[in-house]
């Protein structure tokens, strides 16, 4: 299993960079993702699902992302998905956002990436933690690229 948790300061309001995360702007921030397709319930909810294509490459996969926990003051935005990729890793994402002030807000992200069979395990062991690590940063990275438009 592969954890992560990162964080950093975004020089923008809390509710601009929330709308980053919602289902009209995800590909901003996850420009790999083709399709973001709400299947059931509300965006803003437990258990809300969306049929998601992600391309990688040549690759393309399609699966469902469920949000498993929502929140959302004036003073703290945060939102947990997981999904299943491959039918090999059950990638679980927190994105958790904290109102500094007017002009700055912390960014948390954290998750885990599991094999979820014999596959999926002995590839995350064959993985490297680095590569794991950069697609993280250029997430952080992009996240605040965006915050800033």
């Amino acid at each position: 299993m592969i954890r992560w948790k990162e964080e950093t300061i975004l020089e923008a309001n809390i509710e601009h960079v929330w709308a980053l995360f919602s289902d009209q702007n995800i590909k901003r921030i996850m420009p790999k993702v083709e399709e973001h397709t709400l299947v059931e319930k509300t965006e803003r909810e437990v258990g809300a699902k969306h049929q998601q294509t992600y391309r990688e490459g040549k690759r393309v996969e399609t699966y469902i992302v469920e949000t498993t926990a929502y929140e959302e003051s004036e003073d703290k935005k945060r939102k947990q998905t997981s999904f299943v990729l491959g039918k090999a890793f059950e990638i679980t994402t927190t994105f958790t956002l904290y109102k500094i002030d007017e002009t700055h807000t912390r960014f948390e992200y954290e998750g885990q990436n599991k094999g979820v069979n014999f596959v999926g395990r002995a590839m995350l062991k064959l993985g490297s933690k680095e590569s794991n690590n950069k697609v993280v940063e250029e997430f952080m990275q992009r996240v605040k690229e965006e915050a800033m438009k």
